[in-house]
């Protein structure tokens, strides 16, 4: 069942390659960590983010789709003027 959920949410992912998103993450001790970027690739366990150069000293990072799963990662795709959280809901 979680091999499905992981495939889901890479699924739900792929469309937005090249697109602008936010990530917060979480950093550990109470900390957030909030990135923005462009979504670079989606790998069968792993995506790619290129960040903003200006706002961050590294240039890529990846995350898990159990990182979405598990809630330590939330993304959030940026269009135009909406944004399209992608998340896991439990069914």
């Amino acid at each position: 069942m979680a091999k499905n959920a992981l495939l889901e949410i890479k699924r739900s992912l792929e469309p937005h390659v090249g697109q602008k998103i936010m990530l917060r993450a979480n950093g550990g001790r109470r900390k957030t960590i909030e990135r923005s970027g462009v979504l670079e690739e989606t790998y069968p366990s792993v995506f790619i983010v290129k960040l903003d150069e200006e706002q961050h000293s590294f240039k890529r990072v990846s995350y898990s789709y159990a990182d979405i799963l598990t809630e330590s990662v939330e993304v959030t795709v940026c269009q135009d003027e909406e944004e399209l959280r992608i998340i896991y809901l439990n069914h």
